[in-house]
């Protein structure tokens, strides 16, 4: 199973999402929430070179965000990513 990181906000709907998503697929990640931590939104933004949230890492490549990780899902690709 490949290492999952994901960078939320409390609030945010696309966050909840993509948490549901991996949820229901059993999957365990790591969630850095970047309400409150300013270094933690600095490191998230030059990993992903993006300020929005969800931004979401599998193996350490980012994916980007929940559309992204839906559309992985859809299309039958997270699976096999999970699964390398």
């Amino acid at each position: 199973m490949q290492k999952i990181e994901m960078y939320t906000t409390n609030f945010c709907p696309y966050c909840i999402r993509a948490k549901m998503l991996l949820q229901k697929k059993n999957v365990l990640f790591t969630e850095y929430a970047i309400d409150s931590n300013p270094s933690l939104r600095k490191e998230m933004m030059a990993r992903s070179k993006s300020h929005t949230v969800p931004q979401i890492f599998i193996a350490n490549q980012s994916i980007g965000g929940c559309d992204e990780l839906h559309a992985l899902q859809h299309s039958g690709q997270l699976d096999k990513i999970l699964s390398q």
